[in-house]
C-alpha cells in the first residue's frame, strides 16, 4: 500500500507574497506499482491538478487556504497532512 505521503513547499511553510511563485511536491516514502497524484484545496471538490508537482507562477490572494496531495497506486490511497498556504 501507499504510504508516507509527504508535501513540501516553496517557499517554506507555505507563506508567499502575492505575485510569487509557488511550488508544492508530494512525495511517498512506500508504495508500489505506478503512483499516481493529484491535488486538492479545502472547499473545492474537483482535483486542482496532477501528478507530483503543483505550481502557481504568480499567486494571488485567492490562491490562500489548505492544500493536500493524494497518491495513489490503483489499489490504495493516501493523502499528505493538510498545509496552509499564507499570502502577504
Amino acid at each position: 500500500p501507499v504510504s508516507g505521503v509527504t508535501l513540501v513547499a516553496r517557499p517554506p511553510m507555505g507563506q508567499v507574497a502575492e505575485g510569487d511563485r509557488l511550488v508544492l511536491l508530494c512525495s511517498v516514502a512506500a508504495g508500489t506499482g505506478p503512483l499516481s497524484f493529484s491535488w486538492h484545496r479545502r472547499g473545492s471538490a474537483a482535483p486542482l491538478a496532477t501528478g507530483p508537482r503543483y505550481e502557481l507562477q504568480a499567486v494571488q490572494q485567492r490562491d490562500g487556504g489548505h492544500y493536500h496531495c493524494t497518491a495513489t497506486n490503483g489499489g490504495s490511497v493516501a493523502n499528505s497532512s493538510s498545509l496552509a498556504v499564507t499570502v502577504l
